[in-house]
């Protein structure tokens, strides 16, 4: 009996083989292959994110798809719009107990958007973000490389200033950073520049050093990220100004290809 079963398989295959050719026959069939395909890759939160294969390939339309679907930032349509919302929106516990919204500032069209993680004392206070000593340094670092204030816009991965300055929850980053996505797609930056360990982390999906996000560049849905120190830490530690210097000279450069403007 298990003679004439074995028989039966040898001729079933050869037969599929004559059918299909020696190529065909080793081919895996295509339900198979996609029930064995990579799972769709997944946030820092869990949410599914779009394959590289079907996501589109405008980069906002892309980070727009970040927002959740029932979030009514998806049906604003300026920066206006979204600050209102901001202020008039208790999100998380912090909101509450904000003196000012710290919402974005600058041109509303720059190619270059730069990124901190928080507001501090002083900004919660005017509501503006970069004010104070930290924020004439980021100017000074931004005049070096060829930009004024006026020619960017600045945020903030959170709204609201943190109790005592400590560092953004994860709940809190989970909750706010739709905020940032829809700033993003509104102001269409052609680079993004953040500055400090935890604006990197959150906007790339990492959990890695600064040590190890600065010195290259990263791809955001299909823009260009270049991660350097916060300039407050700069204050306290200056023998780290080299090394934010490589990096903004790192994100001219490229930012000079982008507009095809590189003189070598």
């Amino acid at each position: 009996m298990m003679q004439e079963v074995l028989l039966a398989i040898r001729e079933a295959l050869r037969q599929e083989r004559a059918l299909l050719g020696p190529l065909g026959f080793w081919k895996i069939p295509t339900a198979m292959s996609a029930s064995t395909s990579t799972p769709a890759s997944r946030d820092l939160f869990g949410r599914p994110q779009p394959s590289a294969e079907s996501a589109p390939a405008d980069p906002y339309t892309r980070i727009e798809a970040l927002i959740p679907p029932d979030s009514p930032l998806r049906a604003m349509r300026t920066l206006d719009e979204v600050a209102r919302y901001v202020a008039q929106t208790i999100l998380i516990p912090i909101d509450a107990r904000r003196t000012h919204p710290v919402f974005g500032v600058g041109n509303p069209e720059a190619d270059l958007m730069v990124i901190g993680e928080a507001p501090g004392a002083e900004e919660d206070r005017q509501g503006e973000p970069f004010v104070g000593p930290a924020g004439q340094l980021l100017n000074k670092m931004l005049k070096a490389i060829g930009f004024e204030r006026a020619d960017v816009y600045i945020t903030n991965v959170l709204k609201s200033r943190p109790p005592y300055n400590r560092d953004p929850q994860p709940d809190e980053i989970e909750t706010h950073l739709p905020i940032l996505y829809k700033q993003i797609v509104l102001v269409r930056p052609r680079i993004l520049l953040c500055v400090g360990r935890i604006a990197g982390n959150a906007l790339l999906n990492r959990n890695s050093s600064l040590r190890t996000l600065r010195g290259k560049v990263h791809d955001f849905y299909g823009l260009p990220v270049v991660v350097t120190y916060h300039p407050a830490a700069l204050l306290r530690n200056p023998q780290w100004k080299r090394l934010a210097w490589e990096d903004l000279q790192l994100l001219r450069a490229h930012y000079d290809r982008l507009m095809g403007m590189a003189t070598s």
